[in-house]
């Protein structure tokens, strides 16, 4: 793994396992790593504290559109941050969504935004292609694969349609489920894996993202299930460790035959994100005590995932 972005950490010399094989030991064991995003800087402390609490091993994961259009700052200043707080008996480093046609339409410099996470000491990246030809995903992902393999850094690819950061209304979400509109197909994810080498596979299996509009992004979540029979057949076709995006407010029994059928990392930003804005307007210690209520909740109620650090052999 990296060691940069832990330099800082009194715990810097420990010897700790590499994300990728924490993220192989949690798929081959049938449990699942939380990514919590941090969309403003005094968020990651109490994320922190959440997990090294209760005893689970959780990545710290930013998203550029949480330093464009939230509190974040930039990917530098998060990994500033984590190098105060991050606890690598219970943490890792992660750089989410890095879009190559952003929720805007707009062209990103992906590759250059991947080279300074890898220059500030992030564990590992993902690049989201999903927006384009699947040959185009595949020949931006692997580019990005091959750059950050020779950093010795996992990368998360995506294919299919996560909805929820598009901008103007979305159809009902029953109907999208229905639909099976933006399902990650298990065919193409073969072909995906295959041609680009990239190590874990965010899929569309009716998970969806929070709002991030101004006129919804305080609105709940819908609450999403999961298309159990397709993921069976992205795992069995990808043969990879899988990701679910928009991982706050699905059903527990969804999740817990998920982590049975290959997701091995899920996403959470709702449900630590809309308490923290709440609160932070009238006191900034009471944010972040929601913020690691929350999180504590949902490691212990809508996850069951407290105590994995002992299990993927972090402490």
């Amino acid at each position: 793994m990296t060691t940069s972005a832990l330099a800082g950490s009194p715990r810097s010399s420990v010897a700790v396992p590499t994300t990728a094989v924490l993220i192989q030991r949690a798929w081959r064991a049938g449990v699942v790593v939380p990514a919590f995003n941090i969309p403003y800087l005094p968020m990651l402390e109490p994320t922190v504290r959440a997990l090294r609490d209760t005893g689970t091993f959780g990545l710290i994961a930013v998203a550029r559109l949480e330093w464009m259009k939230f509190g974040a700052q930039s990917l530098e200043a998060v990994a500033e941050e984590y190098r105060r707080h991050g606890d690598p008996r219970y943490t890792r480093l992660h750089l989410d969504h890095v879009p190559v046609i952003d929720e805007d339409q707009q062209a990103v410099d992906y590759a250059d935004t991947i080279r300074r996470a890898l220059a500030a000491g992030y564990d590992s990246v993902m690049v989201d292609g999903s927006r384009l030809s699947l040959a185009e995903n595949i020949r931006c992902t692997r580019e990005i694969v091959e750059l950050a393999h020779a950093a010795g850094v996992p990368v998360e690819g995506e294919l299919g349609a996560v909805m929820g950061h598009e901008s103007g209304p979305t159809p009902p979400y029953d109907e999208l489920f229905a639909s099976g509109k933006g399902f990650t197909d298990a065919d193409e994810a073969a072909r995906f894996v295959a041609g680009t080498g990239v190590d874990w596979l965010s899929v569309a299996i009716g998970n969806i993202h929070g709002a991030i509009a101004q006129a919804t992004k305080n609105q709940p979540k819908v609450a999403a299930r999961l298309a159990l029979d397709q993921l069976e057949r992205i795992h069995a076709a990808a043969a990879v460790p899988l990701v679910l995006h928009g991982g706050s407010g699905i059903q527990r029994e969804y999740l817990q035959l998920a982590f049975k059928l290959g997701i091995a990392k899920i996403n959470v930003g709702t449900a630590t994100r809309q308490p923290f804005e709440r609160l932070v307007g009238q006191s900034l210690s009471q944010a972040q005590d929601a913020v690691y209520a929350a999180a504590v909740a949902v490691l212990r109620e809508e996850l069951g995932v407290t105590g994995t650090a002992a299990i993927l052999g972090t402490i």
